[in-house]
């Protein structure tokens, strides 16, 4: 049968070097399940894969959509579909690696069929963000769903605002709610989990940082500082220097912000692993 083997593991972990040398040895293609990672625009802030590393495996989903396009995970898991149907014609083994677990669900396992909410509520959230700002989003969930407020990334406005759209039009809690049973895949699936001891992950964190500063973060992030409102630039690395640029704070407390949101961000990523089922933890070599 045919396998899709899954790496996954909180940001700055070490997937991407991991996920090409499976790829060498399997002689076949990456899938990225990274978000962050679809759009074009984004770079140096959602660590990319560099030029070398895309050229000597084929990756799927990388720099392909524009910033200013509605994508979904319902639309990825569609595509996503399509695109391995035509890789197993040719490959046994298809590498799938990424750090947005719903987006690796959706792809293992389906996704949930979740209500619309009405416009007039979609609306009043988008309202609440633009003038109380994602922490009273943020409060919000925490109230309405305490399980999935700790599983979220709580930088990405999108998905706490499809969250509270669940919660408010069902009256339920939205992580209540995602429990469709799991759609049979023509394949089958190896999930492994990345990590290292908590220290060597937090000095891998902040050293990416700042070497993100160093190739060109800042510039990068200014070029994009009049698009600030679309939902892809919610995100950590991004809004933190828009703040900057704001006058609302310092550089050197922007890069701080950027470096400590990250690490919470990876510890949500390990809380949401420790919950999955069917998953092998791998330590890399010290």
């Amino acid at each position: 049968m045919k396998t899709l083997k899954v790496l996954e593991g909180p940001t700055a972990v070490g997937k991407t070097a991991l996920a090409i040398e499976w790829a060498l040895a399997h002689k076949t293609e990456i899938v990225s399940a990274d978000s962050r990672q679809f759009y074009r625009e984004l770079d140096i802030g959602v660590a990319r894969p560099s030029q070398e590393e895309l050229a000597s495996v084929p990756h799927h989903f990388i720099a392909c959509k524009s910033i200013e396009e509605y994508y979904s995970v319902s639309r990825y898991e569609q595509e996503a579909m399509a695109l391995l149907e035509e890789l197993f014609k040719t490959h046994d083994v298809i590498i799938l690696t990424g750090g947005s677990g719903l987006y690796v669900n959706a792809l293992c396992n389906g996704i949930d069929d979740l209500p619309d909410p009405a416009p007039e509520l979609r609306e009043s959230l988008k309202k609440q963000l633009a003038e109380e700002g994602i922490e009273s989003l943020q409060q919000d969930l925490k109230k309405l769903d305490p399980v999935f407020y700790e599983q979220i990334d709580l930088c990405n406005s999108v998905r706490l605002r499809r969250a509270l759209e669940v919660c408010i039009t069902t009256g339920k809690p939205f992580s209540s709610l995602r429990t469709a049973p799991r759609k049979q895949r023509p394949f089958r699936i190896e999930r492994y989990a990345l990590n290292r001891p908590k220290e060597d992950l937090h000095e891998r964190i902040n050293l990416r940082v700042d070497l993100m500063m160093e190739a060109g973060l800042l510039d990068e992030a200014r070029k994009l500082r009049p698009k600030a409102g679309l939902n892809a630039l919610q995100t950590v690395g991004y809004r933190e220097l828009f703040e900057y640029f704001d006058g609302r704070i310092p550089l050197e407390q922007a890069i701080t912000d950027i470096k400590t949101h990250t690490r919470r961000y990876a510890k949500r990523q390990l809380t949401w692993l420790r919950k999955q089922d069917g998953i092998q933890w791998i330590t890399p070599p010290s």
